[in-house]
């Protein structure tokens, strides 16, 4: 598909989804719930470092069989690099989430992460 050809700037973020993993069903309650906490301490420490610029839960009607659970948005320049450090994400290890990493494109300075800059 690639870079859509528009008459003005765009801003590049890698955008990442989180699904329920494969193994997730299978984990007792309270492993579900040390990993969850674990995951939250991964994502805040991505965010303290500048990786991701937000993330959070999603909830709603979504697509089945597995809807997404989480969204969030990096601006690295790399997919892979994102994806890399998503993947050393305990719960993603032990298979309770997966998490896929796209490239995100929107008009340039149409978002701001006021979250991000106090905390620079």
């Amino acid at each position: 598909m690639g870079v859509p050809q528009v008459n003005f700037a765009l801003d590049t973020y890698e955008c990442i989804v989180i699904y329920p993993g494969a193994a997730g069903r299978a984990l007792p309650p309270e492993t579900v719930q040390r990993l969850q906490a674990e995951h939250a301490e991964h994502m805040q420490a991505l965010q303290r470092r500048g990786i991701v610029l937000v993330a959070g839960s999603v909830d709603g009607p979504a697509r089945e069989p597995d809807p997404p659970i989480g969204f969030g948005l990096a601006r690295t320049g790399s997919v892979d690099d994102v994806r890399s450090v998503l993947e050393a994400d305990p719960a993603v290890q032990a298979g309770l989430y997966r998490v896929e990493v796209l490239t995100f494109l929107c008009p340039a300075g149409s978002l701001e992460f006021p979250l991000v800059k106090a905390g620079s």
